[in-house]
Order: structure tokens, then C-alpha cells, then sequence
């Protein structure tokens, strides 16, 4: 491809670089570089590209895609930003695969991995279509499941994924689409024809620094797609969509809305509830427990009706769906009591597992948490207040410490847990605090291992270890039976 048709959409403020030359790949990493590459100099957190032009130069890029002008001769062709640039370029290399199919994006606090899952059993289910999943559980090009670092990936790969799932015959691609990806232009150039705004809460605010910021970052995704579906129940509804340029969906359970949920019934096995279209009703159920398990299918259900689906054929789908892996999954357990593994990792969403667990379980509440390090400080002694108030017992433990001391970790969220009811146990191994939660337990009791989830590791430093809590349970029940 051309120099000038991969800058295609691009203003250029300088080059030296001919436009006609073929170029053979796009890179944004100069290890990875490969002759007649384009050479994309991305200004990162920690390092600055422009740094590697020359060792880019030396592997044999055919140009330099920069902000700031290189000190010697490289062709180079300059722009205002090339994180911007990165993903038009890779889209433009690629052959804006996105345009051949089918795009939803999810954004919002909490519920989009369960929403994006969920939205592709229903287009499976109901319109047999191929269907390409991108999130925090990972990636999936139909059946075939691809290890994913980032909820959304860098905007390079996601085209090279993009281009492989058109390639497989995907007519379908649902994905989470975070905040930091819309900040940092991870999605530029890609029009979703859904969008599905969950809901927002207190996340992030270490990248955000305000809920203002925040806010503003998801509702970007409303400026680049064809219709939106939102919760009007959420309290940033209206300054999420306020201004949208496209058709608007709402749904809710409380305010008035186009799909609205009325009759809901709540369970330890699920949801039931009848959505309201107009005068057109129909029940249905889901199995996931929770009152956000009926904003979750309403969700969904709006994403379908948008995509032509009747409302009889929505409702169907939630009824057959299963539930996700790490969101509310009840794992085996040796006597009368149960363990409830979630990735609620954040404020809002421990409180509403807890408040979800609270009715449903006949002795005490159990928790452990901890709260992953470099990360989100501010939210630490707020989950160590919900885990006191909302549980019994309380464990606190170590979840990702990174690069973070995990005891100090620790400190921050025990101030919250000062003058609560629970009982508080720390224990920093969060090995020894599983097998505590489960020695602890009694008839009637329910454990929730909060914050990991679906993950099978642990992150210690810069160094991933594997921890699957499945495991840790399974191999400490068979290792008490033998006692």
C-alpha cells in the first residue's frame, strides 16, 4: 500500500517522506519493526517513541510517522497526534475490515463483559450469525478464544483482530470498549453501529483524576455510532446522551423508558421480569441473580430490537443464557454452604454482589478482597466500608499488588473498616485467606471471593503467577477430606 493512501484521513503538517512509496506493514514497536514498515512514534506514559526512530530506521522502516520532527534525515511525515494516527493508519492498512461487519460497543462501568457475552449467545441463538467477541475475559473469533493484556486491545491489533474475524466469517463483533480506549484512540476510525451504555460509577479516577473527566471520556463513544441503547435509570444518563447526534434506545427498570422492566422477580437462581415495548410485553427470565442481572438483559434486549430482532426473540435468548465465567459462578463446596466467585473489583460493584448475596443466604456473609495496586487509591478504604457494612465477616487480602506493597495496600483499605460491625480478618496471602474463608465456614454461610474473577493469575511486580481461586478451592477441599 502507498504511503499516501495508509495517511488517508489524516492532515498532515509536514513529510519528507514519499508519498508513493509501498509500504508493508504498520508498527508502533521498534523490536518488532520489519523492512518497509511505516514506524509510528507514539508518545506513551513511560517512554516517548520518537526515542527508537533511529534503531526503527536502522531495522529498515520505510518512514516515520511523528509529532515532533526527527533530528536527522528520516523520511518522516509529521502529524498532531499519533496515537490518532496509529489507528487510522492500521485501520487504512487493514482494509477497514470493521466496515464489513456488524460492530456493537459496550461502555460503562460495570455489566459489560456479562453484556457482551450475553448479546453474543443472543445473535448466535436468534440470527445464527458468526460472532467475534472482544473484552476483559479475552478475545474470540467464534469458538476460538485469544489471551487479550487489555480490555480493549492497542488500535493496531484490534485492526489486525478485526481483519482476522472478517476473514473467518464473522458478520457480527461485540466489544467492550473502555474508557482509556476512547482517550487514547484505540477505537478511532471505527463506527459502531450499536452502542450500549451500561451505567457509571467511581472507577479509573487515577487515569480520569475526576467523575467529570470520566464521564466525558465514555461519551465520546455517542459521537461515533449510528444508534446507542442507554440505562435511563443510571444518574449520568442524561449527560451521557444528552447531545447524542444518533437515535436513542432507553431502557429501564424505575423511570420511563421505550423498554422498561415491570413485574421483577428476584431469586438466588436468577431474575424474572416482563419487558414492556409500547404495549407489546413479554416475559422472561435470566440466570444470574441481582437487580442489575434486569438492567444487564434490558441492555441486551435493546441491542436487539435495534438490530431487528422482535421483542418475543429478545426475550427468549436472556431465557436461555447461561451465565459468565467470574460473575457470580458458584463453585463446589464440601458441606452446607457455598462459594460465589466475582470480579466485583470496584465499589459499586462489591456493594451490589453483597446487597445481590444478602437475601439469599441463610447464615452469615462472607467476604474477601483486596484491591489491586497502581491503581485506583481513592477507592480502597470505600470497598473496606461496603466489605464491613455489608458482610459478616470480612477478610481482607491481596488482589494484584503490582509494584505496590501488598501490606500497604492493606492499610489504605482498613481505614475504611474502622468502627464497622463485621468481624475483620487480614490475612495479606491470599492463598491462606481462601482456606480461611472456607475453615470458617458454617451450614447456611456464603463466601464471596471478590476481585479476581475469571483471572487465573496473579500479578506480583511487573510478573504475572498463576492463581486460579477454582483450583485453590478444589485442591484445599480434597486436601481437608484426606486429614
Amino acid at each position: 500500500m502507498r504511503l499516501s493512501e495508509l495517511l488517508q484521513d489524516l492532515e498532515i503538517l509536514s513529510a519528507t517522506a514519499d508519498m508513493s512509496k509501498e509500504i508493508t506493514g504498520v508498527c508502533y514497536d521498534s523490536r518488532k519493526v520489519k523492512p518497509g514498515d511505516l514506524f509510528v512514534a507514539v508518545k506513551g506514559f513511560s517512554s516517548d517513541g520518537h526515542r527508537f526512530i533511529p534503531t526503527a530506521l536502522e531495522k529498515g522502516a520505510a518512514a516515520v510517522l511523528c509529532e515532533d520532527i526527527p533530528a536527522d534525515a528520516a523520511p518522516y511525515v509529521q502529524i498532531a497526534d499519533c496515537r490518532l494516527g496509529l489507528a487510522l493508519a492500521s485501520r487504512n492498512f487493514y482494509g477497514n475490515p470493521a466496515g464489513e461487519m456488524t460492530v456493537i460497543g459496550i461502555t460503562g462501568t460495570s455489566g459489560k463483559t456479562t453484556s457482551s457475552y450475553l448479546i453474543r449467545h443472543m445473535l448466535e441463538e436468534k440470527l445464527g450469525a458468526k460472532v467475534g467477541l472482544i473484552g476483559t475475559n479475552g478475545n474470540m473469533i467464534g469458538d476460538e478464544h485469544i489471551h487479550s493484556e487489555f480490555t480493549t486491545p492497542e488500535s493496531l491489533e484490534l485492526q489486525q483482530l478485526f481483519r482476522r474475524m472478517a476473514d473467518s466469517g464473522c458478520t457480527h463483533v461485540v466489544m467492550e470498549v473502555s474508557s482509556h480506549s476512547l482517550v487514547l484512540e484505540r477505537v478511532a476510525g471505527i463506527r459502531f453501529d450499536v452502542a450500549l451504555y451500561t451505567n457509571l460509577s467511581q472507577d479509573h479516577l487515577d487515569f480520569h483524576h475526576t467523575m467529570e473527566e470520566y464521564a466525558a471520556a465514555k461519551k465520546k463513544i455517542f459521537s461515533v455510532c449510528s444508534t446507542a441503547c442507554v440505562n435511563a435509570d443510571d444518574a449520568w444518563c442524561d449527560f451521557m446522551s444528552g447531545d447524542a447526534a444518533c437515535p436513542i434506545l432507553s431502557f429501564a427498570v424505575d423511570k420511563e423508558a421505550d423498554l422498561r422492566a415491570e413485574n421483577v422477580s428476584l431469586s438466588a437462581s436468577g431474575v424474572r421480569f416482563e419487558a414492556c415495548l409500547g404495549e407489546e410485553r413479554a416475559e422472561t427470565s435470566l440466570a444470574i441473580p441481582g437487580l442489575f442481572s434486569v438492567h444487564n438483559a434490558l441492555g441486551v434486549m435493546a441491542v436487539g430490537l435495534v438490530l431487528g430482532l422482535s421483542l418475543e426473540d429478545c426475550a427468549d435468548a436472556m431465557r436461555s443464557a447461561k451465565g459468565v465465567k467470574g460473575r457470580l459462578e458458584s463453585v463446589p463446596t464440601d458441606g452446607d454452604y457455598d462459594i460465589i466467585i466475582d470480579y466485583s473489583h470496584k465499589p459499586d460493584a462489591l456493594e451490589n454482589v453483597l446487597t445481590t448475596l444478602r437475601p439469599v443466604t441463610r447464615g452469615r456473609l462472607i467476604v474477601l478482597f483486596g484491591c489491586g495496586g497502581d491503581r485506583d487509591r481513592l477507592k480502597r478504604p470505600i470497598m473496606g466500608a461496603i466489605a464491613s457494612e455489608k458482610a459478616d465477616l470480612c477478610i481482607v487480602t491481596s488482589d494484584n499488588p503490582r509494584t505496590e506493597e501488598p501490606e500497604a495496600i492493606i492499610d489504605e483499605i482498613m481505614e475504611g473498616v474502622e468502627g464497622k460491625s463485621a468481624q475483620v480478618l487480614r490475612i495479606c496471602d491470599r492463598v491462606e485467606a481462601i482456606r480461611a474463608a472456607i475453615d470458617n465456614a458454617r451450614d447456611g454461610d456464603v463466601i464471596l471471593l471478590a476481585g479476581k474473577g475469571h483471572e487465573d493469575y496473579q500479578i506480583v511486580g511487573h510478573e504475572k503467577h498463576h492463581m486460579d481461586e477454582r483450583e485453590i478451592v478444589a485442591d484445599y477441599l480434597k486436601m481437608r477430606k484426606k486429614i
